[in-house]
């Protein structure tokens, strides 16, 4: 493969020598950018014998201090291996830069279909649509049962007070990353603080669990959960509440209007996830509002990072200019919703 056609993000040559000494590599390597990630850089890796991996590394440039650490993420995927909860196997982790230019790790390839959009989603069955819904619940719930201290990951974070430091998080990483003043994330914060309820339990937290970060296998369920990059310990009914902001009822437009695949005919009903989840778990979701705010919010404050990466030209694919306006409107958009959240729960 020719410099030529090598993705940027990628020393071919580095990152040749370091997969060989731990997989079974017949050369020459091809690299290909997997798109559709915002955050985050990954490719698909494959040798000359069709042999797949996928290789995840940070964005190119403006990279915050712990939004994009790559030995956080192998750690945890390499503790939930063994479990029950549905991961990609690892090959490895690189710390050091001289490689590749930047940490990264290299896990196998897992085959399924990723739902981004209705295209996608029409695809499949009405049995597959409703066994993905389904399986993302109970799959959920595997991941909130998982014994931390079991598995190694009893130090992962702190466990208590998940929302105060997620809100002082990323109200720090928005401060950070914003590129004009946006009145209403502030207001929204300071709401979410005079508002927070007790925390019931600590758990893992995926921090962006939703049906497109998970690979799903033919007959709809999950085969692998996804980008665990800002994973920690906390409050698991946030994973909950984020997963009601990204899934769309039937008929209901998705963010920014988009038809969104989950209101396609066969997937479950938001009411009907939620009745589900308190099936499969004793935690009490009659605060669960106070979470969906607290979700539409985080992702205005996500976004903004990657409209300011997109703007400062950080990720390997740049795109089409008119995508930063998007996302950049996308910002305000969310943040009413989270208002609007917030209102609701005075």
């Amino acid at each position: 493969m020719s410099d030529a056609n090598v993705p940027e993000g990628i020393d071919p040559a580095g990152v040749t020598a370091w997969l060989t000494e731990r997989a079974e590599v017949v050369t020459p390597l091809r690299f290909e950018l997997i798109t559709g990630g915002h955050s985050n850089l990954t490719f698909r890796v494959i040798d000359a014998a069709g042999t797949r991996w996928v290789l995840r590394r940070p964005p190119l440039h403006l990279v915050l201090a712990t939004a994009h650490d790559m030995g956080r993420e192998h750690r945890i995927l390499s503790a939930l291996g063994p479990t029950d909860v549905p991961v990609p196997p690892v090959v490895g982790l690189c710390t050091d830069e001289a490689v590749n230019g930047a940490p990264f790790y290299v896990m196998d390839f897992v085959d399924g279909r990723v739902v981004r959009d209705t295209h996608v989603a029409l695809e499949m069955t009405l049995e597959q649509r409703h066994a993905a819904g389904d399986s993302l619940v109970e799959v959920l719930t595997r991941i909130h049962a998982v014994d931390v201290d079991a598995v190694g990951l009893g130090d992962l974070g702190k466990k208590e007070d998940y929302i105060a430091r997620q809100l002082k998080r990323w109200y720090g990483q928005f401060e950070k990353s914003k590129t004009r003043e946006l009145p209403v994330i502030d207001e929204v914060h300071q709401a979410l603080q005079e508002l927070t309820p007790p925390q019931q339990r600590s758990t893992i937290v995926h921090g962006d669990y939703r049906l497109d970060n998970c690979l799903l296998g033919a007959d709809g369920r999950l085969a692998a959960v996804l980008d665990w990059e800002i994973c920690t310990l906390g409050d698991p009914l946030a994973d909950v509440g984020l997963l009601m902001v990204y899934w769309a009822d039937p008929d209901e437009g998705g963010m920014q209007g988009i038809p969104s695949p989950t209101g396609v005919e066969g997937f479950p009903t938001r009411a009907e996830l939620l009745a589900r989840y308190a099936e499969l778990s004793d935690l009490d979701l009659s605060g669960i509002d106070f979470y969906v705010a607290f979700g539409y919010w985080k992702l205005a404050c996500i976004i903004e990072g990657v409209y300011a990466r997109y703007v400062g030209g950080a990720m390997g694919d740049r795109g089409n200019p008119g995508e930063f306006d998007f996302f950049g409107d996308q910002v305000v958009a969310i943040a009413e919703r989270a208002r609007e959240a917030v209102e609701r729960l005075r």
